[in-house]
C-alpha cells in the first residue's frame, strides 16, 4: 500500500493579506478550500496542516485537517522557502510515529480553486511515471517569456531565453513554442526527493489545469477578483464543509437576529419619537431565494417594534419579537416544526444570541459582532450588519444546494 500524505503549508505571518490564511472566503476561512480538496481525495491517506500559528491551528482541526504538532518559529520567518518546512514534517512523522509516507502532496491555501479530480490525476501522473521525482501543476502562460526580457546597463536590453529561432521575439506568438506556467494549486512529490533535498528533483512531470481555477491570492485586487470568480465556479471546485460536519445543503431552517444582522444596529429618531432603521435589499433578496429554494426562515427578536413585523411581511417570513429567552423559543419552534440540530442555522451579532449558538447546527455571526460572539460563532460573515451579511451566507448555502443537487444527478 503506498502512504500518500497531503501537506498544507500555511503560517501565521502574511504580509500582502493579513491573516490570510483563515480569512473569510465565500464564507469560510482560506485554508478550508486545500483542506477540503485534501480529504475529498481518493488517493490522500491523511491531511496536515503545517504551521506556526494556534488560530490557524484550531480552525485547520475543526475543518478536517490534522496538526499534529506547532511548526518551529525559525521555519516561519518571511524567507523560509518550503524545502526545510515538508523536511521538517517527515522527518517529524518518521521520529514521533513512525510514519513514512511515500508521496507527499503540497496544497498551498492561496490556490483555493480546485475541480473535484486534481488531487488525484496529480497523484496518478507520478504513480504512473515511476521515473518521475515529482509532478507539478500548470497553466499555459499568458505572456510568452520568448518575448521578455532583461534590461542590461545603460538601458541595452537582452533576450531573456536563449534560442535557435531567428529573433523569437518578433514572431507571431502562434509560432513560438508553447509555454507554461506552475500555479501552486498541487504538486506531488516523492518523499525521497524532499528527503534528499528538493521540493521538485530533476524530473518534473506536467499536470494540467484549466486556467479558469488558476487564482493566486497575494494582495486585496486578487482577493476581491477570487470573491468575484466563486459564484461562477462553486459548482465545479471542491468546497468546504462546515464546522461539526455540518453540510450546508443539509439546512432547512435559517434563523435571523433582528437588530444589528438585517440591520446596522442604528436606529434613527424623530422628533416625534418615532424609530426607523435601514435595510439591506440584497438581504431581502437573499431570503425570496432562500424560500424560493425551500429553506424557511424566521426572525427572533428581543425588541418590539413595528418595524420588525413590517420588514419581516415585506420579506413574507414569520417574525417573533420580545423575545427575552431566545434558545427557548429556538428549542420550540425546531420541535415544532421536526428540525434537527443539523438542519438549523442561527445568525447573531450580539451576546444575547448566543444561548442560540449551542443549540444549532451552525452558529453564525456578521463581521462586526461582539467579539466574545466571534470567538463562539462557527462561522464569521465577511460583511457588516445589515450590509449584505444575510445574502452572504444565503448564497452560500444556495451555492451547497446547488453543487451537491449537481452532484447527484
Amino acid at each position: 500500500m503506498v502512504n500518500i500524505l497531503a501537506i498544507i503549508p500555511a503560517r501565521g505571518g502574511s504580509k500582502g493579506i493579513p491573516r490570510k490564511n483563515i480569512k473569510p472566503l465565500g464564507g469560510h476561512p482560506l485554508i478550508s478550500y486545500s483542506i477540503a480538496a485534501a480529504n475529498s481525495s481518493r488517493a490522500v491517506d491523511r491531511t496536515i496542516v503545517s504551521t506556526d500559528d494556534l488560530e490557524i491551528a484550531e480552525v485547520s482541526r475543526e475543518y478536517g485537517a490534522e496538526v499534529p504538532y506547532i511548526r518551529p518559529e525559525e521555519l516561519a520567518l518571511d524567507d523560509t522557502r518550503d524545502l526545510p518546512v515538508f523536511q521538517h514534517a517527515l522527518e517529524w512523522l518518521a521520529r514521533e510515529e513512525d510514519y513514512h509516507p511515500e508521496l507527499v502532496v503540497q496544497l498551498r491555501p492561496t490556490s483555493p480553486f480546485r475541480p473535484p479530480d486534481l488531487v488525484d490525476k496529480a497523484v496518478a501522473i507520478l504513480r504512473n511515471h515511476p521515473e518521475a521525482s515529482s509532478v507539478r501543476g500548470v497553466v499555459p502562460t499568458k505572456q510568452n517569456p520568448y518575448k521578455m526580457w532583461r534590461v542590461g546597463e545603460g538601458g541595452l536590453m537582452f533576450p531573456l531565453l536563449e534560442s535557435d529561432l531567428p529573433e523569437p521575439y518578433n514572431m507571431p506568438r502562434q509560432e513560438l513554442p508553447s509555454t507554461v506556467w506552475q500555479t501552486g494549486h498541487n504538486d506531488a512529490i516523492r518523499s525521497e526527493t524532499i528527503l534528499g533535498g528538493s521540493m521538485s528533483g530533476p524530473r518534473i512531470h506536467a499536470c494540467e489545469i484549466n486556467p479558469a481555477f488558476a487564482v493566486d491570492l497575494d494582495n486585496a485586487l486578487d482577493w476581491e477578483r477570487a470573491e468575484g470568480e466563486l459564484d461562477f465556479l462553486a459548482g465545479q471546485i471542491v468546497l468546504p464543509e462546515n464546522f461539526r460536519g455540518i453540510q450546508l445543503e443539509d439546512l432547512s431552517l435559517l434563523v435571523l437576529d433582528f437588530d444589528g444582522v438585517l440591520t446596522d444596529n442604528r436606529v434613527y429618531v424623530t422628533e416625534d419619537g418615532q424609530e426607523s432603521i435601514a435595510a439591506h435589499r440584497g438581504d431581502g433578496m437573499g431570503v425570496s431565494l432562500a424560500r424560493n429554494a425551500g429553506l424557511e426562515v424566521v426572525i427572533l427578536s428581543k425588541e418590539r417594534n413595528p418595524v420588525v413585523q413590517a420588514r419581516a411581511e415585506k420579506m413574507g417570513v414569520a417574525a417573533y419579537q420580545g423575545i427575552d429567552d431566545k434558545a427557548a423559543k429556538l428549542t420550540e419552534l425546531m420541535e415544532e416544526r421536526g428540525f434537527a440540530r443539523r438542519q438549523v442555522a442561527y445568525i447573531g451579532n450580539d451576546l444575547n444570541d448566543l444561548p442560540c449558538f449551542p443549540l444549532v447546527g451552525l452558529s453564525v455571526c456578521v463581521a462586526d459582532s461582539h467579539p466574545q460572539v466571534r470567538h463562539e460563532a462557527n462561522l464569521i460573515l465577511s460583511k457588516e450588519g445589515g450590509r449584505g451579511a444575510v445574502r452572504e451566507f444565503i448564497d452560500l448555502v444556495l451555492r451547497s444546494k446547488d453543487a451537491a443537487g449537481r452532484m447527484g444527478e
